[in-house]
């Protein structure tokens, strides 16, 4: 399947950035697997070759190819210039638009955690209880599934202390106590709020998966890189609580390391 991209875009960029954890390089292409299918994506120029599946819409939506993000990186140098040249750099980042219970449950797995381990962790989850995905490997389990493990099930895979949070998550899921459609409708602080009642959950596994699971784009996670940058030079940066605070926040990201 071809999908027409835009020049702008990165694929690598967008898909191996630390907003999601199933995806990898392989050679020219890179392979992942989301809405239980596993399929290769190569980008050649301005377009997308997706192996695997023709399910177009769904692929627009997900790499979030209709939004126009020339605009809204004006939008954010309007309000923070200094971004301009790492702004540059991330471009062609574009936020994904993930299925909302995989977000939530991989960033509680991301806890004080690094990629490589985060990514083993999810893949030995979706061995575990996830239903084999069309073209290899396995779907990631949904609530239903994770919910009846036990504690000991989740350690042994590597899950250690964050075991009773994925099961809390999980069990909430299920019984409507967590509710995906109230989190991507209601105001920022409201949706913040129910998400930080889960038992584990703090305020940036709360905003990454406000940000990365339902595309709430005036979140704004704080992890150590960027708390560095608003402790320093953006001390007083107008970003936080815009309208593409989210956005910006990658651009910060590539600014402070480049420092």
């Amino acid at each position: 399947m071809k999908l027409m991209c835009g020049s702008n875009f990165s694929l690598a960029d967008t898909l191996i950035s630390g907003q999601c954890f199933r995806w990898s390089k392989d050679g020219e292409a890179i392979v992942g697997t989301a809405f239980g299918v596993t399929v290769s994506i190569v980008q050649e120029g301005d377009h997308l070759f997706i192996d695997g599946d023709d399910r177009q819409s769904l692929w627009r939506e997900y790499l979030d190819l209709d939004t126009d993000y020339d605009a809204i990186r004006r939008s954010v140098l309007e309000i923070e210039p200094r971004l301009e040249s790492a702004s540059q750099k991330s471009a062609g980042l574009h936020i994904l638009n993930q299925e909302p219970w995989e977000a939530l449950c991989s960033f509680i797995i991301s806890q004080n955690n690094n990629i490589p381990r985060i990514r083993g962790i999810i893949e030995r989850l979706c061995e575990l209880c996830g239903v084999p995905a069309k073209n290899g490997g396995f779907a990631f389990p949904s609530p239903e599934m994770v919910a009846v493990l036990s504690e000991q099930q989740l350690k042994d895979i590597g899950c250690g202390y964050r075991a009773p949070y994925i099961l809390a998550a999980a069990k909430g899921v299920c019984e409507g106590a967590i509710s995906f459609e109230l989190l991507r409708n209601a105001p920022i602080e409201e949706a913040r709020a129910e998400l930080l009642k889960i038992h584990g959950v703090g305020p940036k596994v709360a905003d990454c998966m406000l940000l990365y699971g339902l595309h709430r784009l005036e979140c704004f996670p704080k992890d150590v890189w960027i708390k560095r940058a608003l402790e320093g030079e953006f001390r007083d940066t107008p970003l936080l609580g815009s309208p593409y605070a989210g956005v910006a926040q990658q651009y910060i990201f590539e600014y402070i390391r480049a420092v």
